[in-house]
């Protein structure tokens, strides 16, 4: 039997209708991901110059119309991955002012989880060591550093940061020392000065670099207590710069110092997320946690491109699953990764305007989902994802799914506590009370009575103070709603 062609359209990650930018565009970014200068694993040569083969026939018209009249027909879906999708409503009706629509994007594996293949990691464990880390929280933080050291496979690459004002690499990636030497390296961290995070991600960048192969999943986690001053537009700056290297970035924040807003932005900007640590006996559990999921990855670097439809918008986009957090919406949306156990799960909210009302059936989104399987030598071919709806004279009866009802109704309870942040931030204190107090009532019908409380605490605070109190309670709220949200979503999956 002849060996199967290459096919350049896969190589590429674009579909056989795509447009000269398009295919250029694509070709940068694969290039930046596999130039032999930033990857060390056997294969990667091949792959890039796979993919320059590709960029010059596809970037030729005539090479291009050549090469499509050898290629067989198109095969429709994906052979690795499936999605469904899920609307609130089967139509949209033909009204004369705005409406909603929520959409529930699910991708999955087509495989058996106990088949798929575990990818080798390449982390990066990034710890702040300012003085605010002494004591019991540098102390957690280095036991458990040692216990993911010891938990490594053969495959597995791992490097350790310390930071303050200035960064120091205690464990380099690709070290052939013993382990009992690099325990000891991490025994001896002790803290000093202030938190500058930008000094701690540019060095794990770094370090991630020396290990870095398509082949792995390239992760910086990033632990600290406080809030860093003067870099925040470098900080993000640097985020968006990984994510087009495919390193993904997750933050942990201890306490209630820390800036979650800006921890936030940081990870989203690589599909990554942040996670609140109320006390320093839970950085274990977490960190934990955090290695076991990125090691349960199948599929990695998940992006939906599209282009925004006239008078159709989204207002709104959330991962439910595997670890929630709110989507930054931009012409390419970093959705997170897809995992061996657990699918990719998004709630859309669109807007629709009367003007976009003009056919029978109308588009809401025309995009591509792409992605990368870390444990495949070859690239995964795009999903075409087309959101579409009809337009009906009359709303339909039918009732909204239930796996839609039960998101939302988990979500409202998140969005109630980001409005009544907003408002406070705005100086609508009473405002901030009421969306909290409607909160605390939604929190108690549900039985959960402990959450409620800490609710009403701090409506009562921002009525009588004019402000948020002092302690952990607005991160409490923020996280725990964050929680019941996700928490919602396995039960039903």
């Amino acid at each position: 039997m002849l060996p199967r062609k290459p096919d350049h359209y896969v190589a590429l990650g674009v579909f056989r209708d795509a447009t000269q930018e398009e295919i250029k565009r694509a070709y940068l970014e694969s290039a930046r991901r596999l130039h032999p200068d930033k990857n060390v694993a056997a294969g990667e040569t091949e792959l890039f110059l796979a993919v320059q083969e590709a960029y010059e026939v596809l970037s030729n018209p005539k090479r291009r119309s050549l090469y499509d009249a050898t290629l067989p027909p198109d095969i429709t879906g994906n052979l690795d991955v499936k999605h469904e999708i899920i609307f609130s409503r089967p139509s949209l009706v033909n009204l004369s002012e705005p409406q909603l629509l929520y959409v529930l994007l699910e991708v999955s594996s087509r495989e058996d989880p106990e088949k798929l293949p575990t990818p080798p990691l390449n982390i990066c464990l990034i710890v702040d060591r300012s003085t605010s880390m002494q004591g019991e929280k540098l102390d957690v933080a280095k036991a458990t550093a040692i216990q993911l050291l010891r938990s490594l496979r053969q495959e597995d690459t791992f490097s350790l940061i310390a930071f303050s004002d200035k960064a120091e690499v205690i464990i380099p990636a690709m070290d052939a020392t013993d382990k009992k030497k690099q325990e000891n390296s991490i025994q001896m961290m002790h803290t000093t000065g202030g938190t500058e995070i930008y000094q701690g991600l540019r060095a794990g960048i770094e370090e991630i670099h020396r290990a870095m192969t398509s082949a792995r999943v390239n992760h910086m986690i990033l632990l600290t207590d406080g809030q860093t001053y003067g870099d925040e537009q470098e900080c993000l700056a640097l985020a968006e710069e990984a994510a087009t290297q495919g390193i993904g970035i997750s933050g942990m924040g201890i306490g209630h110092e820390w800036n979650d807003i800006f921890l936030d932005a940081l990870t989203s900007k690589t599909g990554g997320s942040s996670s609140y640590i109320s006390k320093p006996k839970d950085i274990q559990r977490l960190l934990v946690e955090k290695f076991n999921a990125l090691a349960s990855i199948y599929a990695d670097e998940v992006t939906l491109e599209f282009k925004e439809q006239e008078h159709i918008r989204i207002n709104y986009a959330f991962r439910l699953q595997p670890e929630g957090g709110s989507i930054s919406i931009e012409p390419t949306m970093r959705l997170g990764p897809i995992l061996r156990d657990a699918s990719l799960q998004i709630l859309f909210e669109f807007i629709i305007e009367p003007a976009a009302l003009i056919e029978d059936e109308i588009a809401l989104m025309n995009g591509a989902l792409k992605m990368f399987i870390a444990a495949r030598s070859t690239p995964v071919p795009p999903i075409r994802l087309k959101i579409s709806r009809r337009v009906e004279k009359e709303p339909s009866m039918e009732a909204p799914p239930v796996r839609i009802l039960s998101a939302l109704s988990r979500l409202t309870l998140y969005r109630m506590q980001e409005r009544a942040r907003l408002a406070a931030d705005e100086g609508r204190f009473d405002a901030a009370a009421t969306h909290l107090h409607n909160l605390a009532t939604h929190l108690l019908s549900q039985g959960e009575n402990s959450l409620a409380k800490t609710v009403l605490f701090e409506a009562d605070n921002l009525e009588s103070k004019r402000k948020w109190s002092a302690g952990e309670s607005k991160k409490d709220i923020k996280y725990r709603t964050r929680a019941l949200l996700m928490s919602s979503t396995k039960e039903k999956t």
